[in-house]
């Protein structure tokens, strides 16, 4: 773990250094101050040595003013290295997460990937701030005002070596009952995130079944449990508190009333005095911020495993050693290919796929829910990996592409269409940064979004909201066809994505795929018969497995699932009405 967060310090080294350097100047300049003070006291007032006093006097606010810089320059240099830290650590998470496959991503919840980004990363921030300038100044002066105090006078200063002893034992008890309790809190954290981030982004669907109050109590249980397990680890820590006063107290008492002892008979002066109860305040006080420092660390370090848990996980798909840069075409051939999400399921999710398509040709895919079409379909792309058997694109197996050249080339659009902020057409040259606004416009026209984006104010220039939230789901759809056309692939999944449109609309779409695109291999996941009755050929699967692979026409006669699809959806005249909506 420790390795894994020192790699993220890297241009940051100079200010880590500086800023424990500028607290040991600092500590040294206090831990002068009480012996000017003791050669004041007894060579100067007793003395009544005058000069000694003003020179003394000199001495002392030299001290405070290098001691007043050195802190001034701990604290910046402490706040730019943590800081930049924190800003490695997100980067280093985040950028990790882009090279995720999906079985990577389903390991980690959203919400638990948001809290490691945010609160975990601001924890350890603080954390390491406080390593660099308490965690240095605090043993440090510990230690010397330990070696000073022993040089005045070593049977008074023995109480010390009591105190810490006992405190030792007291932060080491503590520590060890609330670790566990802090890694629980996060995990609770996580959960109250995925209730606020759930609600949000369904509040539609909140607000329409009146289910408000449902869920503002179930946000309060996910609330209550962080509080409770806070509320009991902050009563534990709280012990600390009682102990270090109670210490501190007894120390100053004892120290008082012996030393006064030692002036009566004369084995102590009275300046040496003065410098041991400045010394003792300067011990406790090391062992108050080591005490403070311990209940900081204690609560980052279940945030920094779990920060190094994102950046240690690789992703499950990486590229050969020497990648295939070019795909000759777009034909598709699954060779006894079967898939598991999970290596420990028993049963697959597909199980022995053999399918030899070729480029060009347009696939229809039909099944019922739960048969694992989409499953099929995003093995092409090497969202995931084959458990067993190989997939071959362009007549070679996908594992040995570059992951990017066969994503350019394999254009998916999921079933759940995403649109970022920004304009429409910012929204396009997500499928290609350098088209140019003809290039946009013509991939509008392929998938019939022109239609709709011309009667905007803004045309082209339409802001789209976050989550494509102020246009409708079948112009949000078309959309998304369109800027997986404007990738050029040779390849192109629609995975349901014109469940939204009317069929007219849908017609269109797939006669200009027809005209526009010749070449380029469709896969066409649906669930209405009109989308596909057209295709070469139709994929018909029923539990994981392919139930039969032919045209529609003769899947019309053999195939007794595509027949009762095709006599539900036409018995009543169609599934849409030609002048539906959008």
């Amino acid at each position: 773990m420790l390795k894994t967060l020192g790699a993220q310090i890297k241009e940051f080294k100079a200010p880590s250094i500086i800023t424990p350097l500028a607290m040991m100047l600092e500590v040294i300049m206090e831990m002068v101050i009480p012996l000017l003070i003791a050669s004041i006291v007894d060579d100067g007032i007793n003395q009544g040595n005058l000069p000694h006093v003003y020179l003394m006097g000199g001495l002392m606010v030299l001290a405070a003013l290098v001691s007043l810089a050195a802190g001034f320059a701990g604290g910046y240099f402490g706040a730019k290295a943590s800081t930049g830290f924190a800003h490695n650590l997100r980067e280093a998470m985040f950028q990790n997460i882009q090279s995720y496959s999906f079985a990577n991503i389903d390991k980690f919840s959203t919400a638990g990937l948001v809290t490691r980004l945010t609160t975990d990363v601001t924890n350890v921030q603080n954390a390491y701030q406080m390593i660099l300038r308490m965690c240095i100044r605090a043993p440090f002066s510990l230690i010397c005002a330990m070696v000073l105090a022993f040089a005045i006078n070593a049977r008074i200063s023995s109480i010390f070596l009591v105190a810490v002893v006992v405190l030792g034992t007291v932060l080491i008890l503590i520590a060890s009952t609330t670790m566990k309790t802090f890694r629980n809190i996060f995990k609770k954290y996580d959960a109250l995130n995925a209730s606020v981030q759930e609600n949000v982004s369904a509040i539609r669907v909140v607000k329409a079944y009146v289910r408000e109050d449902y869920e503002v109590d179930k946000f309060k249980t996910a609330s209550e449990n962080v509080y409770s397990l806070f509320v009991r680890a902050e009563n534990i820590l709280a012990l600390n508190n009682p102990f270090m006063q109670i210490t501190i107290y007894t120390c100053i008492l004892l120290i008082s009333y012996i030393g006064a002892k030692f002036i009566v008979v004369g084995d102590m002066t009275t300046g040496n005095l003065m410098s041991l109860l400045t010394y003792c305040m300067n011990i406790l006080s090391s062992l108050m911020m080591l005490s403070m420092i311990f209940v900081m660390v204690t609560m980052s370090m279940a945030s920094a495993e779990r920060i190094c848990e994102v950046i240690n996980e690789k992703s499950d798909l990486t590229n050969p050693p020497q990648p295939d840069y070019e795909i000759p075409d777009g034909s598709i051939r699954f060779e006894k290919v079967s898939f598991k999400y999970n290596p420990e399921s028993e049963e697959p999710v597909l199980a022995d796929i053999n399918l030899d398509i070729h480029s060009g040709e347009t696939i229809g895919i039909l099944g019922g829910t739960g048969s694992a079409k989409t499953s099929l379909v995003n093995l092409i792309s090497r969202l995931y990996d084959v458990t067993e058997g190989a997939i071959y694109v362009g007549g070679k197996d996908v594992r040995t592409y570059d992951l990017e050249t066969l994503r350019n080339q394999v254009a998916v659009v999921l079933q759940k269409n995403v649109l970022f902020s920004g304009t429409i057409y910012e929204n396009l040259r997500w499928g290609d940064v350098n088209a140019t606004d003809e290039e946009c416009q013509r991939a509008c026209r392929l998938a019939c979004a022109d239609e709709f984006i011309e009667k905007m104010p803004d045309g082209y220039n339409t802001y789209i909201e976050q989550g494509g939230t102020n246009v409708s789901g079948g112009q949000k759809q078309r959309l998304c066809i369109a800027r997986a056309l404007l990738k050029k692939p040779k390849i192109l999944i629609l995975d349901d994505s014109t469940s939204a449109v009317d069929t007219a609309t849908d017609a269109k779409i797939r006669k200009a795929f027809a005209e526009e695109i010749p070449g380029t291999t469709k896969l066409i996941i649906a669930q209405r018969i009109s989308s596909i009755e057209h295709a070469d050929r139709v994929i018909v699967m029923e539990d994981g497995r392919i139930d039969a692979f032919d045209t529609p026409e003769q899947l019309l006669k053999t195939n007794e699932i595509y027949r009762d699809v095709y006599e539900q959806q036409t018995s009543g005249g169609g599934d849409f009405d030609e002048k539906g909506g959008m």
